[in-house]
């Protein structure tokens, strides 16, 4: 194998990692307003949440953006860490979906139907309505399917790369003794879980296990243990992920990491011990594609029976490695970067974290208002200590929407994002009035000013309506209610009549 050799197997897998990536970004956003109901609809049904971690993986095809988002999911309070466990089991499952598209490259025979399988075949006629989609259809949907097509062609001609890369190794007689060498299952586990944890995917990891097995002589007994390995590799993404997160987050990373050692032990001792006893005929035999996808989804639904039975197990596991901080803020509100890579599940999050923003806001006047006629000095510095905090939310908002918007957004999610810039903008100003009228309620007290009892009922009367207007704007925001949007003007309208009338009574 030349330095060339070399250099185009890094090029296949740079092919390879590319079309992925792309593929995956369009399959997320493509299905990004379905997983937002569907992980709305989430409880603490384990078994129902590993249903859903098997889905969400086989659309998203990698465990480890599904991992990275339950740890966010986690780590802002969407979700629990028991919650959290059955996802994980189902990813883990899920993720063979990618191994199986790509063993059609191994099928042998001369039919229409079967050439039509292979992806040689079927890849170009992809790649042609990608493109076409991509370069005369301007609709953003259309455009997300034009790049998962482009994104599966890339990625299977990396595939052919990578395995016409690694063609002069079959004949070479060092590199099948290497081989030889990850037989043994604790060597064949470690070169899994580096090469993986390198590389960030253990989906990417079986493709060029199994671009190997196309030219080259890899067998059963050195495919088991890699396999493995790779399943213990992808964990680094998950880990790197929850450094910074709180408590819960970090719990839920090692979960993951700890379900996956576990199970390649138990599942690597057991097929030890019976092949040492049986001695299983088909150790020593040639690995194919559709082989190395079999093992990784026995693999994988063996550990999802043992361990679906004992998450309570693996939760005590987690909280006994991290354990209770009592000097932990775990109130604080966190917009996950992690979230970025799916718009719409952060636009999601950024609701969540907006609609707290305009109940504080929305509080702080109200309470504001009471203070006109009964003025609390603690009350007053509440107030001016809800309005610093929602000029924090303001600006960690503001920041992370632009970031967002630097996404390749769908339409309607521009929309969003914009919807929310404007009102977050519209949010601190009604906390800023509510210091505003505090500082005129300061005013009355210290000079001990006092209304007369007609203009305190004029007064109550206007505070009366305007909360009105504060309550029906805030639930249709929350509830996306434009009906209920509509009859604000007309109250708008009212506020603006009585504000020139009890400014005439009190010339008067």
């Amino acid at each position: 194998m030349s330095i060339f050799d070399v250099f185009t197997l890094l090029g296949g897998l740079a092919f390879f990692l590319y079309g992925m990536n792309v593929m995956g970004d369009a399959l997320e956003r493509k299905a990004g307003s379905k997983l937002k109901s569907i992980l709305a609809s989430l409880t603490s049904n384990t078994f129902k949440g590993f249903l859903l971690g098997l889905v969400v993986t086989a659309i998203i095809q990698s465990s480890s953006a599904t991992t990275v988002m339950v740890v966010g999911f986690v780590n802002s309070g969407i979700m629990t860490l028991r919650q959290s466990i059955g996802i994980i089991l189902g990813a883990n499952i899920g993720t063979s979906a990618t191994s199986w598209i790509l063993s059609l490259s191994g099928l042998e025979g001369d039919t229409f139907w079967i050439k039509m399988l292979k992806p040689d075949s079927f890849t170009p006629i992809l790649a042609i309505i990608g493109i076409f989609l991509l370069m005369f259809i301007k609709k953003s949907n259309h455009k997300d399917t034009a790049l998962i097509f482009l994104g599966f062609a890339i990625l299977m001609f990396g595939m052919d790369t990578m395995s016409s890369a690694v063609e002069p190794l079959s004949e070479s007689e060092k590199f099948q003794e290497i081989l030889l060498l990850f037989s043994n299952p604790i060597l064949g586990v470690l070169a899994g879980a580096v090469l993986t944890a390198i590389i960030q995917s253990s989906s990417a990891s079986v493709g060029i296990l199994q671009a190997l097995a196309l030219k080259c002589t890899v067998t059963y007994s050195t495919a088991i243990p890699i396999i493995m390995g790779q399943n213990i590799g992808t964990c680094i993404t998950a880990m790197i992920s929850s450094i910074g997160a709180n408590k819960n987050a970090r719990r839920t990373a090692i979960v993951h990491l700890s379900f996956n050692l576990l199970n390649s032990t138990i599942l690597l001792i057991a097929y030890s011990i019976a092949n040492g006893i049986v001695d299983f005929a088909f150790a020593d035999n040639s690995v194919t594609p559709a082989g190395i996808a079999t093992v990784h989804t026995i693999f994988n639904v063996a550990g999802a029976c043992i361990f679906l039975p004992l998450t309570g197990m693996l939760e005590k596991l987690a909280c006994t490695i991290i354990k209770d901080s009592k000097n932990e803020n775990d109130n604080l509100e966190l917009l996950e970067a992690r979230f970025l890579s799916t718009p719409p599940i952060a636009i999601q999050h950024c609701k969540n974290v907006s609609f707290k923003m305009a109940d504080m806001a929305i509080d702080s006047l109200k309470t504001s208002m009471n203070l006109i006629f009964e003025y609390d000095e603690k009350t007053a510095e509440d107030i001016i200590q809800i309005e610093d905090d929602v000029d924090k939310y303001e600006d960690a908002l503001g920041s992370y929407l632009v970031k967002l918007s630097a996404k390749a957004l769908s339409d309607e999610d521009n929309r969003e994002v914009s919807k929310l810039l404007h009102l977050i903008g519209d949010f601190e100003r009604i906390s800023d009035h509510a210091v505003n009228i505090l500082e005129s309620a300061q005013e009355i007290q210290n000079k001990k000013l006092s209304f007369s009892e007609p203009a305190q009922k004029e007064i109550s009367v206007m505070m009366n309506a305007v909360k009105e207007i504060l309550d029906i704007s805030l639930d249709a925001f929350k509830n996306d209610d434009v009906k209920k949007a509509y009859n604000v003007e007309p109250l708008e309208q009212v506020v603006d009549n009585l504000q020139n009338l009890l400014k005439m009574h009190h010339i008067a």
